[in-house]
């Protein structure tokens, strides 16, 4: 189903987004334009618990409906391709069926991507320098063998900041 484009997963629900009565992604658009403050607060220096801190003030509730917005939660938000219409499939793996584990998918097996599965909430150019600006400030690198290694110079968020947003 993954192969054929006929995967009901396409179209699971994201924050910012409902099904329709064809099971179709549509725009939230009470919950849209979150996103789209999470990005642009995001590309204008934020950190991800800057962002935590800037929705609670604003009384913005966590997809959960938590008072509350984890910098894990945020950074998934800010990675994930729906926000421009496309979907992935299979980013993760379950090797073992018996253990049901599910696994980070490195390569191992196939993904999909469906292009224009649905409207997006984000341009595609804002999608993309969020992913730079995200790898600019990890903390990881790789080296010439593809092995995780730490930068020795972290990122602040403090230091680009020019003022508050209201």
């Amino acid at each position: 189903r993954f192969q054929s484009g006929t995967s009901k997963t396409a179209n699971r629900i994201c924050y910012g987004y409902k099904q329709d009565e064809n099971g179709k992604l549509n725009i939230d658009e009470e919950n849209a334009k979150n996103v789209r403050l999470i990005f642009d607060l995001y590309l204008k220096g934020y950190s991800l618990s800057g962002i935590g801190k800037e929705l609670k003030k604003r009384g913005i509730v966590s997809p959960t409906g938590k008072e509350t917005w984890t910098s894990v939660a945020i950074d998934k938000l800010l990675s994930n391709e729906k926000y421009i219409g496309q979907v992935m499939l299979q980013k993760t793996y379950i090797e073992n069926v018996l253990e049901g584990k599910q696994i980070k998918n490195r390569g191992e097996v196939t993904r999909y991507l469906y292009e224009n599965n649905h409207i997006g909430i984000i341009d595609k150019e804002t999608f993309e320098k969020v992913q730079l600006e995200k790898a600019k400030r990890s903390n990881i690198d790789f080296n010439d063998k593809g092995k995780q290694i730490r930068k020795s110079i972290r990122y602040s968020s403090g230091n680009t900041l020019s003022g508050k947003i209201k």
